[in-house]
């Protein structure tokens, strides 16, 4: 079956695509005691009294960047706290403040904390929960597309720091996650091409085509490619360097940029970079790098550097990467698949990105 070119809807659209169940998929994620599930669906938020009963919590905090009739009930005592989406306010200030407000609400060890927005707000809330008493429960509404595929599971928490991106984080694993795609309805048109800049590049990491499929299924497939990485390599010593498919380009095109490029848009520039450079180092045919184009182009994500952009800076930007043991490293798609490659030729990775289409992309 032929896919067609993906529609991002525009501001307050339902979800689109292909007829959809209105059935929650449901995908575990299987590390031994620490095994929870993800719920992807419509209506999934309102399982969330059950899942804080479920852990005998008696309070709550509830850190959302959504308005109030779109955070859910917890069914215990709450304290409601304002968040922001947004790279600005991933930093370590925040993260101690939200400690803070923990601690003057009395929570405890045995209680949950709960984050309710996209990836940059489930990465602050869970990076305080694991610091917070050594650890408190915490459990994900991502609102998100983005959040939904990939930022709220797997346990990585982070936030940045002025000299690179998610440079001070912890693994803390959430108890469970709501991906209630009837949030998806409230995004502006740029965060669906930020979240489908995640589901481009998973075709490359072992998920499949998922073109063509409804949005909740290519959210549910992406996720359960995701925790089966993850579940195989919880603490990135290997296999999840997979994850990070498109992304050392993409960091750097985030920070280069001011953030004023979202991390979806820099991921799908760097997919379509990451064949590139697979097809100069021999790694790929023709066939196989222009595939990488054609995915990227049908999810409508920018395949170019934004005019303006250094080539020079986006090297220096790359070797910060924190897979970047052992020179330039990247994860390149090859002969037996993704594998991350390190110690790559700065020459040829200059000659790589400067063979890229440059675009007259708007930052604002």
């Amino acid at each position: 079956m032929k896919a067609t070119r993906a529609t991002v809807p525009p501001a307050g659209a339902p979800v689109t695509g292909p007829p959809a169940s209105t059935a929650l998929h449901v995908i575990e994620v299987p590390l031994g005691e620490r095994t929870y599930s993800v719920h992807v669906g419509p209506g999934a938020r309102t399982a969330l009294p059950g899942a804080v009963a479920a852990l005998g919590a008696r309070r709550a905090v509830v850190v959302s960047a959504r308005p109030e009739e779109w955070t859910p009930a917890t069914g215990v005592e709450t304290l409601v706290l304002p968040a922001r989406d947004g790279e600005s306010g991933k930093t370590l200030a925040t993260v101690g403040e939200l400690c803070s407000r923990f601690a003057r609400f009395g929570l405890t060890r045995d209680d949950v904390v709960v984050s309710v927005g996209g990836g940059t707000t489930t990465d602050t809330v869970g990076l305080a929960a694991a610091l917070f008493h050594r650890g408190v429960p915490v459990i994900h509404l991502p609102t998100t597309l983005l959040a939904q595929v990939d930022a709220s599971i797997g346990g990585k928490t982070a936030v940045n720091l002025p000299e690179g991106k998610n440079l001070v984080g912890a693994y803390w694993q959430p108890r469970a996650v709501y991906c209630d795609t009837d949030y998806l309805s409230t995004l502006p048109r740029r965060e669906w091409t930020n979240g489908y800049g995640e589901i481009a590049r998973c075709l490359f990491i072992g998920a499949g085509d998922l073109r063509g499929l409804p949005l909740p299924e290519q959210i549910a497939a992406s996720l359960a490619r995701k925790a089966e990485i993850v579940a195989a390599d919880e603490r990135d010593t290997g296999l999840r360097h997979l994850l990070n498919y498109g992304h050392t380009l993409g960091h750097a095109l985030e920070r280069a940029s001011g953030y004023r490029l979202r991390h979806g848009e820099g991921v799908a520039i760097g997919t379509v970079f990451a064949g590139r450079l697979a097809g100069a180092l021999g790694r790929i045919d023709e066939r196989r790098v222009a595939e990488h184009l054609q995915v990227v182009d049908h999810y409508g994500l920018p395949t170019g550097i934004p005019d303006g952009l250094d080539t020079a800076e986006l090297i220096a930007l790359m070797r910060l990467d924190k897979k970047a043991l052992r020179g330039l490293s990247f994860v390149l798609d090859g002969p037996d698949g993704a594998e991350l490659v390190s110690d790559v030729a700065e020459p040829v990775v200059a000659a790589t990105l400067a063979a890229m289409p440059r675009l007259g992309y708007d930052l604002a």
